[in-house]
């Protein structure tokens, strides 16, 4: 084990390190004493692997927050120069089974969530803002609530569009092999 990464028993905090500590915590004194308090307790885990889970999956979100600031290489996933004909009536079927597989969710949904999820996106631009304080309104329901229920129909609907396609792309692989 390399001698840094090899913990120390001998080792104990001296007055002088722990001032050091305490200094770059607040000026003040009774502040950071607070703080060190506060970090001191978050330290003292029971379930330490829960903890470390918790600060690798913190430092993984960090990290991949960064590498979207970097510039992305457009050489990774070059797009087709010529479009022929073949690739448009592709991405034509596509729009068709998703707009036909949207038409088959959105007929399914309770009536209630239909209008509802319909209304909400009913407006464009600022309208839209105006429009849904007024939908919250008219269910009695907060903006937020509203929101969160939007969210879980589109959710849902996502969901359903998503297994419908991939139904329908099974359908036309059975089709083909027969």
């Amino acid at each position: 084990m390399l001698r840094s990464a090899a913990r120390k028993k001998d080792w104990t905090l001296t007055k002088e390190a722990f001032e050091r500590l305490l200094d770059s915590l607040d000026a003040n004194r009774e502040r950071a004493g607070e703080k060190y308090e506060n970090v001191r307790r978050k330290l003292i885990v029971k379930d330490i692997s829960a903890y470390s889970y918790g600060a690798a999956r913190f430092l993984l979100k960090e990290t991949l927050r960064g590498r979207g600031k970097e510039p992305v290489t457009l050489d990774l996933a070059p797009a087709p120069l010529i479009v022929t004909d073949e690739d448009e009536d592709e991405r034509r079927h596509l729009e068709e089974a998703r707009l036909k597989c949207f038409e088959v969710c959105l007929s399914n949904l309770p009536a209630a969530s239909r209008v509802l999820i319909i209304e909400y996106y009913r407006e464009e631009k600022g309208i839209k803002i105006e429009q849904r304080k007024r939908q919250a309104d008219a269910l009695n329901m907060s903006l937020n609530a509203l929101r969160l229920r939007a969210c879980r129909i589109r959710a849902e609907l996502g969901d359903c569009i998503t297994s419908c396609l991939d139904r329908s792309r099974e359908d036309t692989k059975s089709v083909i092999r027969h």
